[in-house]
């Protein structure tokens, strides 16, 4: 496989920052008037291509949580370590109030919907309703109303 030379990486990585592969061939140290002839060229190449949508992917997964990140956050809120601003008034004397900027841990309605979250992940909150059928004695009916109605 071939590897990309140092100012093809830098060329990678100015292509993802600006997404103007001119801008990026003029960044990465590219020289000349048709720079976006280079940054065309550079684009096209399979090697320079896999390494931008390697970049990206990678940029993309660590972006996204994942369901054990969420389920840890929905945790932590529902025991209340989190803290969240908030404004609220102060009063500042002869009745006049200032709004302030406070940290104060989340809201039990807050932590309630967490709970909330976390017990139907976990299927706590499903209602199962148990229903045994006899096979054998729904047989011996059907077959009995059978024989009924062909001694009538």
């Amino acid at each position: 496989m071939e590897k990309l030379t140092e100012k093809q990486k830098r060329f990678v990585d100015f292509y993802i920052q600006t997404g103007n592969a001119s801008e990026a061939a003029r960044l990465a140290g590219y020289k000349g008037k048709n720079l976006n002839r280079i940054g065309t060229e550079n684009l096209s190449k399979l090697v320079i291509k896999n390494a931008i949508d390697a970049r990206l992917k990678e940029f993309e997964s660590s972006r996204k949580a994942d369901a054990k990140e969420i389920l840890e956050y929905m945790t932590s809120v529902m025991r209340g370590e989190l803290e969240e601003e908030v404004v609220s008034a102060v009063g500042t004397g002869d009745g006049k109030f200032e709004p302030k900027v406070i940290t104060k841990h989340v809201g039990i309605k807050e932590r309630n919907k967490a709970a909330e979250m976390l017990a139907k992940v976990h299927g706590m909150f499903t209602e199962k309703a148990e229903v045994k059928i006899d096979t054998a004695q729904i047989l011996i009916d059907t077959l009995s109303s059978v024989w009924e109605r062909r001694d009538e």
